[in-house]
């Protein structure tokens, strides 16, 4: 019988190592075989995993197919809100999936991805549903081990986290900061590990964003996380309840105070002559 020192996540991986296969690669093929013309995404894209931004703005006509985007597994729609161009790509659940289309988005001309995730609550922290800023994740998922060596958390990147931390002062919004344990298996929540969560002060659980948090460090990418804690796990009849248009309203809101944040951050860095 063989003897497992390591398990294959954490082997051969050497982080500092470029991938032989890049999303460009991908992106032009996929260009090719569909005549797909050559363009950019909008410079802030958000990754709506439930999908159902997507579908509230669908059923508004308030958003449309973006000509340019050129993967394989996804649909990218514009929508402008508070008078910024965004990208929205709906269904990407899940670690792998998240960051495989994050990959694809920042080599088509996304600057910020802001990722909101549904999320099962561990410890309360407002009434449900609400929203959390993830400030950190665990690691509790495959993809993040494929771009940083092994931790227990990762973060947000710092200078994002700066930027956000008083975003929410003057807003009405159900916003708070905490920590999220990332899961590639949400149906093996089991008491034990839960209990675990608790004890570390986890706020909530989803799956993309350790994977996501990775990724951004990795490849020095700006990428904003949150959480929309909407449910306990099911254990109660009526559970699952995410507001007005299925949260949506309350997200794009979210959306748009982020993004004119991170713009009005830039453009005060680039009049410094940073």
């Amino acid at each position: 019988m063989t003897v497992l020192k390591l398990p294959p996540i954490l082997c051969h991986k050497e982080h500092d190592k470029a991938s032989v296969f890049v999303p460009e690669n991908l992106l032009r093929e996929a260009r090719r075989q569909r005549s797909i013309p050559i363009g950019k995404v909008p410079e802030i894209c958000v990754l709506d995993p439930d999908g159902d931004i997507v579908r509230n703005l669908l059923t508004q006509n308030k958003c449309s197919l973006n000509p340019h985007w050129a993967c394989y597994h996804s649909k990218l729609y514009n929508f402008e809100l508070d008078g910024i161009i965004f990208g929205i790509v709906g269904c990407a659940v899940g670690s792998s999936f998240a960051v495989l289309v994050a990959e694809e988005l920042f080599s088509s001309g996304c600057q910020l991805l802001i990722n909101i995730t549904s999320a099962g609550q561990i410890l309360p922290v407002a009434a449900l549903p609400c929203f959390i800023v993830i400030e950190k994740a665990l690691r509790d998922e495959g993809t993040s081990y494929h771009y940083l060596p092994a931790s227990e958390y990762c973060e947000m990147d710092g200078l994002c986290l700066n930027m956000i931390k008083d975003a929410f002062c003057q807003s009405s919004l159900p916003v708070f900061f905490g920590v999220t344990w990332t899961t590639d298996a949400p149906f093996r929540e089991t008491a034990a590990a839960i209990e675990s969560c608790r004890k570390k002060g986890i706020c909530a659980v989803e799956m993309e964003a350790a994977a996501l948090y990775a990724f951004s460090k990795a490849k020095k990418k700006d990428v904003i996380c949150f959480a929309h804690v909407t449910n306990e796990m099911g254990k109660e009849s009526g559970d699952f309840e995410k507001g007005v248009a299925d949260g949506s309203k309350d997200a794009l809101a979210i959306i748009s105070v982020t993004a004119t944040k991170w713009l009005s951050t830039r453009a005060a860095k680039l009049e410094k002559g940073g």
